[in-house]
This record gives C-alpha cells, structure tokens and sequence, in this order.
C-alpha cells in the first residue's frame, strides 16, 4: 500500500512540474486525489475516474462563472 501511495504521489509531482499545458483542466488533481480516496477504499481505479470527472466539471464550471479555475 505504501508503494502504491507513493508511486501515485510521484507521478502527480512529475506531472505537474512538466511544464506541460494540461488539455483536461482539473482531471490530473481529482484523478491523484480520487484515486488515493478510492485506494483507501479498496477501489482505486474507480476512484481516480470519478476524481478526474468531478476535477474537470469543478474547473469548467470555475472557467465559465469567470473564476480563476484550477491552475
């Protein structure tokens, strides 16, 4: 578990200090944040789409009130 845990915290890390412009704003956050809750939950796979779902609706829904959204 504490691999696993570990391995998902290095991935989110690399990818966010890639540089790279994000096409699906908000999925990378809820995926990493869904899929550690859904781990803990025995469903981790299951946990990280929802995440990725709910990140990306939160950021579209931010970006067409005129908030700042998710960076």
């Amino acid at each position: 578990m504490k691999r696993i845990v570990i391995a998902t915290s290095a991935l989110a890390l690399g990818a966010l200090v890639s540089g790279a412009p994000a096409q699906a704003k908000g999925c990378l956050k809820g995926a990493v944040v869904g899929g550690v809750a859904g781990h803990m939950a025995g469903h981790g796979k299951a946990g990280a789409a929802a995440g990725c779902a709910v990140g990306h609706h939160k950021a579209n829904k931010a970006s067409k009130s005129g908030g700042q959204g998710q960076q």
